[in-house]
């Protein structure tokens, strides 16, 4: 990472604290992601995918920072920059637009990721996962279609009452 060409910043040697993080997860045994909240040039939060060591599919890193984040109490994250080690998959992308930190910086494209590293199911591969969500329900991948119900707004429309 230090090189004439690319000088040491707090943003590189935040990414490249992602990345390390990520080898660390990797040698233990977890998948190779990692993220970090940052808040005024320093580290407030580091999280790692943990989806290879409990199961839950969720657990991704930027997931995992997010949830750390909320146990903290930490609810604004407009003044934080989260580094991560790749950019994120669809899953951590809409979370992070829920979370609205200042900024994302990704360490890998998701070319360069794909390169080496493939993550997906029988619905998707991590080529083909973004261009779902574009389609209409009917013709995704997943199986999909609307449940009908006489009046299936009801729970939002009770939550509107009881908020105001």
């Amino acid at each position: 990472m230090d090189t004439e060409d690319s000088p040491v910043t707090p943003e590189s040697r935040f990414v490249q604290r992602s990345v390390d993080l990520a080898h660390e997860n990797v040698d233990a045994g977890g998948k190779p992601f990692a993220c970090l909240l940052v808040h005024q040039g320093k580290v407030a939060i580091e999280a790692t995918n943990q989806v290879a060591q409990t199961g839950d599919v969720t657990a991704h890193a930027e997931i995992q920072a997010l949830r750390l984040a909320a146990e903290q109490g930490l609810r604004d994250l407009s003044e934080y920059d989260v580094y991560i080690t790749a950019h994120p998959c669809p899953m951590c992308l809409g979370a992070l637009y829920y979370a609205a930190p200042r900024a994302v910086i990704y360490a890998a494209s998701r070319e360069a990721e794909a390169e080496h590293y493939e993550d997906g199911n029988k619905y998707m591969s991590l080529s083909t996962f973004y261009d779902e969500f574009p389609k209409d329900p009917a013709d995704r991948a997943l199986p999909m279609h609307h449940g009908l119900l006489p009046d299936p707004a009801s729970p939002f429309r009770y939550y509107a009452q009881k908020n105001g």
